[in-house]
């Protein structure tokens, strides 16, 4: 069972959303928020919503609840689980029955995660020995904003060696955006859209060529009204909307992640092993600065007796884990791997 509704927020706002119910067992599954905003577009108050859903639907309050999500996502799942947290501490909350975070490629450092590129692309074998040694010793790995002329000619060299590469997966090809179907300039491609996609030679070649059906599908007015989107909303739905005024204050969510974990609630933390976006390298390395003993150290994990990631468990009850082959986000390269490891993860199951 799945619905589609909006939820009433203050002033008139409502946040859309849709629910999708557990085929196994909807009164004792675990109930997820996840949403993956590419970019800074996420919703204006999470927290607010999040409590008028559950008023709306106060049948759900006893299942176990985890805040989730994948890539910018990373840095508004912390600190919402912590204000729910506190909430529930201080009894402002209603009893939502908060367990912990998942949280896949996440942004949850700017400056460590966007530092880690350049280790990861060596790492790689995209850039060679030499000017990997220049970059690291001319910015003494800080590749954000170059602080000498060596960094910056180091910086500038990685650029023109990577200019063509697809940084969300550094094995596939770069396509892109929106090739010459430009589906959003012509709202009238929906009758048409998918027959000219699948035509198309982008179709056999592009990831992208989903982003573009779902624009076409979104658009189409009978799905529009088959999802009781309410009309003069939103008048062209789009993949990502960049131009919402948005404040990024959250530099880092990583002090939110060690009040959560020190105060007994669980993270799945997860990385597809060729995103160069968010590198598991950076993400491995905010981890190590929570400074929690390791319970079952690195090893490799797998499905249908296949190697398909490695993993490592922390004390109070952090995991972490790779997913080999996936790019950003990983359930998008990987959905029957990511599908294990997190079924695996919320039954307490080890990887």
């Amino acid at each position: 069972m799945w619905w589609c509704r909006y939820v009433e927020l203050h002033d008139g706002v409502r946040l859309f959303y849709y629910f999708i119910q557990s085929e196994r067992d909807p009164e004792e599954d675990p109930v997820q928020l996840s949403g993956s905003p590419a970019g800074p577009d996420a919703p204006p108050s999470p927290a607010s919503s999040t409590r008028s859903w559950f008023d709306e639907h106060p049948q759900f309050l006893p299942n176990p609840f985890y805040v989730a999500g994948d890539s910018y996502s990373g840095v508004i799942i912390p600190p919402l689980a912590m204000k729910i947290a506190k909430g529930i501490e201080y009894a402002h909350e209603r009893l939502i029955n908060l367990k912990g975070v998942i949280a896949g490629n996440p942004l949850t450092d700017v400056k460590l995660d966007f530092n880690s590129r350049v280790p990861f692309l060596h790492g790689m074998g995209i850039i060679p020995d030499e000017l990997y040694e220049a970059a690291r010793e001319g910015c003494r790995g800080q590749y954000r904003r170059p602080s000498n002329a060596d960094c910056a000619n180091s910086l500038q060299a990685i650029q023109y060696c990577t200019r063509d590469l697809n940084d969300v997966h550094v094995l596939e090809i770069k396509c892109p955006e929106y090739p010459s179907l430009a589906i959003q300039k012509r709202p009238r491609l929906q009758h048409h859209g998918r027959k000219r996609l699948l035509e198309s030679p982008v179709w056999s070649i592009c990831r992208n060529a989903t982003y573009f059906l779902s624009e076409v599908w979104t658009n189409d007015e009978a799905v529009r009204e088959s999802l009781g989107i309410h009309e003069g909303t939103v008048p062209s739905w789009l993949r990502c909307y960049f131009d919402i005024p948005y404040t990024m204050e959250i530099a880092s969510a990583v002090d939110d992640h060690l009040a959560l974990i020190t105060k007994g609630y669980r993270a799945m933390i997860y990385s597809g092993d060729h995103d160069s976006k968010i590198p598991h390298v950076g993400t491995q390395g905010w981890i190590r600065q929570l400074n929690i003993p390791v319970t079952d150290d690195w090893r490799p994990w797998y499905v249908d007796g296949q190697v398909v990631g490695f993993t490592r468990t922390y004390s109070n009850n952090l995991t972490y884990a790779t997913v080999k082959g996936a790019g950003h986000t990983a359930p998008e390269y990987m959905p029957k791997e990511c599908l294990a490891m997190i079924d695996r993860w919320l039954s307490g199951e080890p990887l």
